[in-house]
């Protein structure tokens, strides 16, 4: 990882939204946040929720919407299958792995709004479901999880990375720097009774691969984590940014100052998911979340994490994506997002 060029303290998305029409999302986007990411917009369909979503084009792959049912219907044409879809990878074409208008209607708008702003940003965003989310929470035919099967999980991080990578592409046309950020909600299970046979090296080794393929596109990689997990972890990867629920978890994460200070030294950036993505959002105002996050980092502070990295090492989201909040909630959070924002930038 090297320095990354980033402005300190600027706010984005993680990206679901609770509305159906991507022209109402986007207008909260460019107008909330510093860094536009396209958005999810699960409220539509259930191929937008975040694991149909980037299924789109695997092989075995069965999708029932009516029941809102996803698995993988392994044959006994598996060699074949997964033959041809290497040899689909090995063309290194990212656009071949492209996700439709029907599967992210809202990148489309995206796209097209960017379009029509003719200006170049700064910065944009997109984001994927990480490998492990993907692959642990989507099962076989035997109801037994896709992770468990050696080949069909390559297929699985070989067709993420290059879902990420077609993001890129498409975003570099509008943007000096594309941040793409990898969701994995399942990490806060990490080392449960469930997930006992999920070892330290595999996560490692999973998610450089795709923070790889990112940052070799020319992009920046971030991680997204709602819950509690072994952040060691996650600091010993290759991922520029570590996106982490600041409303709920600080002090869990100031566990591993070690690990965190020396994330911090090589150039790594901590998000600070501070606005609550609940109704707690309606208990909150701008000047309790700025105290409460002034209050997180003097927590890391006296774990011998300095100040003035954490303030220069620092961007701002809400907690998790607001695709299950209520309309009026979810508008609240990026109103408080935005004002936040300013808050820290003027301080």
């Amino acid at each position: 990882m090297s320095n990354l060029s980033i402005t300190p303290c600027l706010t984005t998305g993680i990206g679901s939204l609770p509305l159906k029409e991507p022209a109402d999302a986007c207008k909260i986007i460019f107008d909330s946040v510093d860094i536009p990411f396209w958005p999810q917009l699960p409220a539509r369909s259930f191929k937008e929720f975040m694991m149909p979503q980037y299924a789109e084009g695997m092989p075995f792959l069965k999708i029932d919407e009516e029941k809102e049912r996803i698995w993988f219907e392994i044959g006994d044409d598996k060699a074949d299958k997964i033959y041809t879809f290497y040899e689909k990878y090995l063309k290194e074409n990212p656009y071949d792995f492209a996700l439709s208008k029907e599967y992210a209607p809202g990148f489309y708008f995206f796209i097209d709004e960017l379009e029509k702003q003719k200006r170049r940003y700064k910065y944009l965003k997109g984001h994927v479901t990480g490998p492990l989310t993907f692959s642990l929470s989507i099962p076989d035919q035997k109801k037994r999880p896709i992770y468990y099967d050696t080949d069909m999980l390559d297929v699985i991080v070989k067709a993420i990375s290059q879902k990420a990578v077609w993001q890129i592409k498409e975003l570099q046309k509008y943007a000096d720097k594309v941040i793409i950020f990898i969701d994995e909600p399942i990490l806060s299970a990490f080392g449960s009774s469930t997930y006992l046979g999920l070892a330290r090296e595999d996560v490692i080794r999973l998610l450089n691969e795709v923070s790889d393929a990112i940052q070799k596109a020319g992009a920046v990689s971030g991680i997204h984590c709602c819950g509690n997990t072994d952040w060691s972890i996650i600091a010993s990867t290759k991922i520029d940014i570590i996106n982490f629920d600041a409303y709920l978890f600080t002090r869990s994460i100031a566990i591993y100052p070690n690990e965190i200070n020396a994330f911090l030294k090589r150039g790594g950036f901590l998000a600070w998911g501070i606005v609550p993505t609940s109704e707690a959002i309606r208990k909150e105002s701008t000047d309790s979340l700025f105290n409460k996050m002034t209050d997180g980092m003097n927590q890391l502070i006296t774990t011998n994490t300095f100040k003035d990295i954490l303030l220069k090492q620092c961007l701002i989201t809400p907690s998790c994506g607001t695709g299950s909040m209520q309309e009026a909630d979810a508008r609240a959070v990026f109103k408080m997002l935005k004002e936040l924002g300013k808050r820290f930038k003027e301080a």
